[in-house]
């Protein structure tokens, strides 16, 4: 056999057992007439000793190995002499008595350590290697632990995990499909999923009653920090069900994986926030709970005063930073210079301190009187030395998004963004629809098949846009990390649904008439959610990014650099799909 041991499970109690390892090299040291040698595999680290006046051939040989070699050692456990408390196996070592060498290495493109010197594109192009570091290793066991946690769960809770197919068909709403040429049917297209939503409403339909399944999903959108065109879902759907039985079920779940994979025990109910409010106190539709700075509105104080910044805006807001008083003039300026940037878009900043005396210093004082300032302050609950941050502008939702961006900033700022610290909310009641300057109609603010609340059903014919859905997202720490709704169970109010979004009945037909179609036969109320798997473990192992968290990721560009992906097809390919390329412009010309 290859081994009896891994390298990380051999402890003080193992001294003098007779062991076979294999793994990777680490490091090869020399220390006078003695060779040490670190061993690794993805259980941990054992140091291996050559002893050069024992066997000074099997020393040599331990001293042409170089870095990441792939070696079979045997040996004798030994107590060490100098002890690593680092190590879980740092209280032994294995007294060589034979090397084998399965497989010599090149020297790596960057070191294999917990800090490595490659950079991310590098990394990204030896993945395979970049996966042989503990931290990244460490995400995908957190990936695994989790997944398990999540099947466990679900199964105790009467779900059936059920596949769902890959190659479907292209829907017009949401984001871009990835699309597939079928060979077979020519001209045709399949689409890959972007979330499996309507075959889980059938197979409500069907009795299944309680699916789920761990699945991947594709959406060709620009990215970012917590998006991959490929990205994974835990996707659920539950029938003869409310809003109340869905939430509760899955913030059990949450609570469950903070318990077995954080060791965190969450007692008291999650926060539950309308959208509405979430807009008008944070500016975003995912609030970062950790600290406060909730916005205060200033129109009644601030406006007719003569500063015309503040008199032609459509709205005034603030935030206080607590005890952030002593922020420097060159600080202030950087703030300001933040929050300008094209990016954010707001045009200045104004600040106001509260000084030790109780009176207020600001950056607009000759507008405004001591006493207008002091209502100011009163409307914060602004003590002495905490900071005031004003923003204004003549797009109220556009003005409140960016003092979002001030809020959050101000929080990295004075460190009250703690990752090991959690804070955790239900958003609800959000808007059926959100007007679409590009497509100059209402477009879903979820998906089509969202059920809007049942006492704002009449405003469809009257007033869709004040439409409020039977929908809710779970936020963690200012992310989603998942979101559902109640489905619309009735073809009727589907058809109605469809016509608000401006399908024609025949549209509406060719695209969704199957779904339509099966509810004529018997569709039980249902709902669901669906959680990102990818954003979970990424919050949970504490970092700034999905892709750490994910084996083979796409770069910022959506390439895989370490398989050349995407890539062009030859011509046979081509012909054997039917397919023409129009020329590809030059965006460098």
């Amino acid at each position: 056999m290859y081994r009896t041991n891994t390298c990380g499970e051999l402890r003080i109690e193992d001294a003098g057992k007779e062991v076979t390892l294999a793994g990777w090299v680490q490091r090869v040291r020399k220390m006078g007439g003695m060779t040490f040698l670190d061993l690794r595999d993805r259980y941990g680290i054992t140091q291996i000793v050559f002893n050069n006046d024992t066997d000074a051939a099997l020393c040599e040989q331990a001293n042409h190995l170089g870095r990441e070699f792939v070696v079979q050692v045997k040996g004798k456990v030994a107590e060490r002499t100098a002890k690593n408390p680092n190590l879980p196996t740092g209280d032994v070592e294995i007294i060589a008595t034979s090397l084998n060498v399965l497989n010599p290495s090149e020297v790596p493109p960057f070191t294999i350590e917990d800090e490595s010197d490659g950079g991310d594109d590098l990394r990204m192009k030896y993945r395979y290697l970049d996966l042989r570091r503990n931290p990244v290793r460490r995400n995908l066991e957190l990936r695994h632990r989790m997944t398990m946690e999540v099947r466990r769960y679900l199964d105790s809770k009467g779900f059936l995990e059920i596949e769902t197919p890959m190659l479907v068909g292209s829907t017009p709403e949401g984001a871009r499909d990835f699309v597939v040429p079928s060979r077979m049917n020519p001209g045709c297209f399949y689409a890959l999923p972007q979330s499996p939503q309507t075959l889980k409403q059938l197979l409500m339909v069907s009795g299944m009653d309680r699916y789920f399944q761990i699945v991947k999903c594709f959406r060709d959108e620009d990215l970012r920090a917590d998006r991959q065109p490929e990205f994974t879902q835990i996707d659920c759907e539950m029938s003869f069900v409310e809003q109340e039985d869905v939430i509760n079920l899955f913030e059990g779940m949450a609570k469950h994986l903070f318990k077995e994979l954080r060791g965190v025990e969450l007692s008291e109910p999650f926060v539950r926030m309308p959208w509405s409010d979430a807009m008008k106190y944070y500016g975003s539709d995912k609030p970062d709970l950790r600290f406060g700075m909730r916005f205060v509105e200033l129109m009644d104080i601030m406006k007719g005063s003569g500063f015309a910044v503040f008199d032609n805006a459509a709205y005034i807001g603030g935030i206080c930073a607590k005890g952030a008083a002593g922020y420097t003039r060159k600080q202030l300026d950087q703030l300001t210079d933040f929050v300008k940037r094209p990016q954010i878009g707001a045009k200045g900043m104004v600040y106001a301190r509260v000084e030790a005396d109780g009176s207020v210093k600001s950056s607009v004082d000759k507008f405004y009187s001591q006493e207008t300032l002091q209502k100011m302050k009163e409307a914060f609950a602004a003590e002495p030395g905490d900071l005031i941050l004003i923003l204004s502008g003549d797009d109220a939702m556009k003005t409140r998004k960016q003092l979002c961006e001030l809020r959050l900033e101000m929080g990295n700022r004075l460190g009250l963004r703690d990752k090991n610290k959690f804070a955790c909310l239900w958003v609800v009641d959000f808007p059926m629809f959100e007007w679409s300057d590009e497509e100059q109609r209402l477009m879903a603010m979820h998906h089509p098949f969202t059920h809007p609340k049942d006492e704002d059903i009449p405003m469809l014919d009257t007033d869709p846009a004040a439409v409020r859905a039977d929908a809710y997202d779970m936020v963690v720490n200012g992310v989603e990390v998942g979101g559902g709704s109640i489905r619309i169970h009735d073809s009727e109010l589907q058809a109605k649904m469809f016509e608000i979004l401006g399908f024609t009945p025949e549209k509406a037909q060719e695209q969704f008439g199957f779904l339509m179609n099966a509810f004529k036969f018997g569709a039980p109320p249902h709902g669901g959610l669906a959680y990102g798997l990818d954003r979970w473990v990424s919050l949970f192992a504490g970092l700034d990014s999905i892709r750490d968290c994910i084996a083979f990721p796409k770069n910022n560009s959506g390439r895989d650099v370490m398989l050349e992906a995407p890539a062009p097809l030859d011509q046979k390919q081509l012909d054997e799909l039917q397919l023409e390329l129009a020329p590809v412009e030059d965006k460098k010309a």
